[in-house]
């Protein structure tokens, strides 16, 4: 008897505890997504990177506040209709394909991860959610 396919919302369900946007190394940000969080938030591009940004590694990345938190989180993240790419695939996100404890780890860190499923189903899973976020 087949059984049925895990899907991505089997092993992941966001619990919005923010734990995913603080620190660890930032969330970097395309042009494109530097264009759109800009006119969602009525400024231009140029003023977005100055005033809401870092830059790291050459590239612009969300900037954090004091707490470590990204400066877009306030309880729930303030520009979620509009958030990188980065943050909508969380945790479903290249190093998983690469090393598979990296989703072990990565639970370690968020409670919305189920860590009781195949590194199969978890790759299945992550492939699935990455294809979808192109």
């Amino acid at each position: 008897m087949p059984s049925n396919p895990v899907e991505p919302s089997d092993i992941f369900k966001c619990q919005q505890c923010g734990d995913c946007c603080m620190g660890f190394g930032g969330t970097f940000v395309t042009e494109k997504e530097i264009k759109t969080i800009a006119g969602y938030l009525n400024t231009d591009p140029g003023n977005f990177v100055e005033n809401y940004c870092q830059i790291s590694g050459g590239k612009p990345v969300l900037s954090q506040g004091k707490d470590t938190y990204c400066i877009f989180w306030d309880e729930l993240c303030t520009i979620h209709t509009v958030k990188p790419r980065m943050c909508r695939t969380w945790p479903f996100i290249q190093s998983v394909l690469v090393d598979t404890d990296n989703w072990q780890i990565m639970a370690g860190i968020c409670p919305g991860i189920h860590t009781d499923v195949s590194d199969s189903d978890v790759i299945e899973c992550v492939s699935k959610e990455l294809a979808k976020n192109l």
